[in-house]
């Protein structure tokens, strides 16, 4: 294996038991080994997701168990220090984006195949690519399980979030015109985009009808939950061209999409979004960050559910 780190520990987020931000600490834990196969990557900013949240509370059990103590984090973003001996595709010193399926991303260390990354474009910041994985891949497969054609017009719910912000400028590089919904402090980053702006309210159904003047819609992608998947029923959208990625239970009632970061989570859709990116047609946008000692007040930022983009950790 060739290596220049010289760190002996890492540092991670974890917790014992289930539970809310209180029960995250900061460990010292092991260095990462690094397998034939494998590059180890200094990680320089790590995303958080509301996903991880419903899995360290217990609520995702039935889909992914947990062994306690256990880690957190999928995605992130740094330089390679190791690599090991088969590694053919990246060098040491390569600048990476990559995606762990072991939630072990939010440290200052990690170790992954090379077929979990890709190289990051230099116009990315740190905080921009360490926020990519989840939500962009995320974005990508629920829009494209829609089918969009030019011409087509979609309703995106949370348009200016992590998935939606990037989810709306997918569509839009689609040729089809998108209907977000945000709220009105985020209209203006959407019309910038191309996006016509609703904001969310008692009575969407009657807001959406006021911006479509009697036309029906053609898909909806719903990112937020809170009856989005029934106003796609109301406006006669059909079910299979109806995905949401939170509210299973209206998808179960309603036998629509639920495709998201599992359906993309591959290297090749993390190419097709960082050629967007290289090519100006995608900006990825970043809420704020935080040290990752302070990884409790960060997920208390993200249950706020009014970030403006991406919240991510830098160790």
């Amino acid at each position: 294996m060739k290596n220049e780190s010289q760190e002996q520990t890492n540092h991670a987020v974890r917790y014992d038991k289930f539970g809310g931000t209180e029960v995250l600490y900061i460990a010292e834990t092991p260095m990462p080994e690094v397998g034939s196969d494998k590059v180890l990557v200094r990680i320089k900013a790590a995303g958080i997701n509301p996903g991880e949240t419903s899995i360290r509370l217990g609520k995702l059990e039935h889909m992914f168990k947990s062994t306690l103590p256990t880690g957190q984090g999928s995605d992130f973003a740094g330089t390679i220090t190791a690599i090991g001996d088969q590694v053919k595709d990246f060098k040491i010193g390569d600048e990476v984006i990559g995606f762990s399926n072991n939630r072990n991303a939010q440290a200052e260390y990690i170790a992954v195949g090379q077929d979990q990354l890709v190289i990051k474009p230099e116009q990315m910041t740190w905080e921009q690519a360490g926020g990519l994985f989840v939500a962009g891949t995320t974005a990508y497969a629920g829009v494209d399980v829609l089918s969009l054609s030019p011409g087509d017009v979609v309703i995106i719910s949370g348009a200016a979030g992590g998935v939606g912000s990037i989810a709306v400028q997918i569509a839009k590089n689609l040729g089809v015109e998108v209907i977000g919904f945000a709220s009105e402090a985020n209209h203006e980053w959407l019309k910038k985009h191309g996006v016509i702006p609703v904001t969310y309210g008692e009575d969407n159904l009657k807001a959406v009808q006021e911006v479509l003047d009697g036309r029906t819609p053609s898909a909806l992608f719903d990112v937020s939950g809170n009856g989005y998947v029934k106003l796609g029923i109301d406006l006669g959208i059909p079910k299979e061209r109806i995905n949401t990625i939170i509210d299973f239970e209206a998808a179960s009632t309603y036998s629509v999409n639920t495709a998201g970061n599992s359906a993309g989570a591959s290297a090749a859709v993390m190419e097709k979004l960082t050629k967007m990116i290289d090519e100006g047609k995608l900006e990825i946008l970043v809420a704020g960050s935080y040290p990752l000692a302070e990884v409790k007040a960060a997920y208390d930022d993200l249950a706020s559910k009014h970030t403006h983009g991406k919240i991510v950790l830098i160790p």
